[in-house]
């Protein structure tokens, strides 16, 4: 018999609040992403979370309480975070054996059960709140109790560099489990600290951790939409506990310092959601530097339209990779977004009717669902090796994280002529140069014109803080030299401005988050005939631009006439 939660989607759906193609394949796509289909349709933009909140409440007579009207303080302070975060829920109120909670999806029945057992209550009671705040609701509970967490360390006003040189023994808990949980917290110092030095890089959704050490002091630095900031500065006396700590749960040598190593660690936030930490040191003049790229698996869930394309661009981008045979290169700088976007593709085909199998160095992104191969050197498992093997396994869609060499290129372009649709990456300024490196490399021409459908290149860009942003009307000058037409300035200073960043308390220097750039070029028969003629990435980029393709500084002026970044960031990240 169907349950008010398999019923949801059809009668979304039927409500016009979401699409209708959607509905078969969402709840499968909430089963493999292990989260409730409402938390499924509003990261994937299926339907806006208010109507969702609405529509139960209306339908399924569940109250609607706006959460934007409670303090994170009010949230019952008794109940284990964990169980909290894994089935999504706010405790509100418990009374006379009976406890209200705040839930987006109150109609997964088997998760009042459980909680009824969980929360060792009587009755359960929910009321229905939109999935947004409630996320937003449960970063802050989980940031006040990080934050209390914080003070405890401090013992009274005890000196943190006395509390760290407390905590001995690190160095022997090699039986410490790779997968670190929020709840498995040690009493010592050190763990304690290390642990909210991560929830805060995950709450500022940093990319990268700096663990530094220098002659007289240690200090700690953010990578935040890609600037560099500085967290802390720590004394000496924590610099080997903590290096130690970290090298432990990355099951890293502890004893080994004289030469680099690359480890990863797990920290499992609770049941539905955990981060992976891409971990490598480095010995240095004063001991040994470790920099933590955060590898967040939600990032490729975000849906391609969160990645900034412009529609034009999105369009051509995936009917591309739809098409069942062919290649589809990604190309920019180390750091530039290629990765989620390859990812955001393969999900966009991931399906039980498709095989894919992916080659990187190393996986970053774990996608249930697509065969993932760390390629390694070393044990002669190269890029090259794991595409011949993918072709002996059936494959649909193969993904290679880089095409370094001609061996790779060639095996790669084969498949793509031999009905798979290829996914790669190559270190390119533009789509064009893409094609006449792939010449460079020695790969035939009849071949790369045969093969290779479409190019994007890219670039990542500080996106303005909605709520500090300030208007500024520039010179004409300044905006005919960084590339704008007559036609494209039309209307500057009363339909539409440019904006300068300003700071606030909710963003870093008047940025908050980043968003692509992107020059989306399919390769057509003008551009192919360019490429059999010798043709140079100067004549491809002029066809391209006949064709109305937009390159990175025109997509980038786009997006500061748009409002979403300033013309300062689109210069410096479109500098090439």
């Amino acid at each position: 018999m169907p349950t008010p939660q398999s019923m949801l989607p059809k009668m979304l759906a039927q409500a016009k609040i979401m699409p209708d193609n959607q509905v078969d394949g969402l709840t499968l796509g909430a089963q493999n992403a292990n989260i409730s289909v409402v938390t499924h349709m509003v990261r994937n933009n299926l339907a806006k979370p208010l109507e969702i909140a609405l529509f139960i409440s209306e339908r399924m007579g569940y109250p609607y309480l706006d959460l934007s009207l409670l303090d994170s303080s009010t949230i019952l302070e008794k109940i284990d975070l964990r169980v909290m975060a894994s089935a999504r829920f706010l405790p509100l109120s418990k009374s006379a054996g009976t406890m209200v909670i705040a839930m987006a999806d109150p109609t997964a029945q088997s998760t009042m059960e459980e909680l009824r057992f969980q929360l060792g209550v009587a009755n359960v009671r929910a009321v229905v709140v939109e999935e947004n705040k409630l996320e937003a609701m449960l970063g802050k509970v989980i940031e006040s109790r990080d934050a209390a967490l914080s003070r405890a360390l401090q013992d009274d006003g005890a000196p943190m560099a006395d509390l760290l040189a407390e905590a001995t023994g690190l160095e022997n808990e090699l039986s410490e489990p790779e997968t670190t949980s929020l709840g498995d917290v040690d009493d010592k110092p050190v763990v304690k600290y290390l642990q909210k030095v991560l929830i805060d890089a995950i709450n500022a959704q940093v990319s990268d951790i700096h663990f530094e050490p220098y002659e007289k002091f240690f200090r700690i630095r953010f990578r935040q939409d890609g600037q560099l900031y500085e967290y802390v500065q720590l004394p000496l006396a924590i610099k080997e506990k903590l290096t130690s700590r970290i090298k432990v749960i990355s099951r890293l040598d502890i004893s080994e310092k004289r030469i680099p190593q690359d480890g990863r660690l797990k920290l499992s936030l609770y049941k539905t959601r955990s981060i992976d930490f891409r971990v490598s040191t480095l010995p240095t003049l004063f001991g040994e530097k470790i920099v933590m790229r955060i590898l967040d698996p939600s990032s490729a869930q975000v849906g391609i339209d969160a990645l900034g394309y412009d529609p034009d661009q999105r369009d051509l981008l995936v009917a591309a990779v739809r098409r069942p045979y062919g290649m589809v290169l990604v190309t920019g700088p180390t750091g530039s977004g290629k990765t989620v976007s390859l990812y955001t593709c393969l999900n966009l085909l991931n399906d039980p009717s498709v095989n894919i199998s992916t080659a990187e160095d190393p996986s970053e992104i774990n996608l249930p669902g697509v065969n993932q191969v760390n390629v390694n050197d070393r044990a002669g498992l190269t890029f090259s090796v794991a595409l011949r093997s993918f072709l002996r396994q059936d494959p649909d869609v193969i993904m290679v994280g880089e095409i370094r060499d001609l061996e790779t290129a060639d095996i790669a372009i084969k498949a793509a002529l031999t009905g798979h649709m290829v996914l790669s990456t190559l270190h390119t300024n533009s789509a064009p140069e893409t094609l006449t490196r792939m010449v460079d490399m020695g790969v035939a021409p009849f071949n790369i014109a045969s093969a290779v459908s479409l190019i994007t290149a890219q670039r990542l860009a500080r996106k303005l803080c909605p709520h500090c942003k300030r208007a500024k009307i520039l010179d004409k000058l300044a905006l005919t030299e960084a590339g704008y037409t007559e036609a494209a300035m039309e209307g500057y200073g009363s339909s539409w401005s440019t904006y300068e960043p300003v700071g606030c308390d909710k963003c870093k220097d008047g940025y908050k988050g980043r968003t692509g750039i992107y020059q989306v070029m399919p390769v057509n028969d003008e551009m192919r005939s360019s490429i059999l003629g010798g043709g140079n990435a100067l004549e491809i980029d002029a066809i391209a631009d006949r064709c109305g393709y937009r390159n990175l500084r025109q997509s980038g002026l786009l997006k500061v006439k748009q409002g979403v970044t300033s013309l300062a960031e689109v210069l410096g990240v479109t500098n090439d």
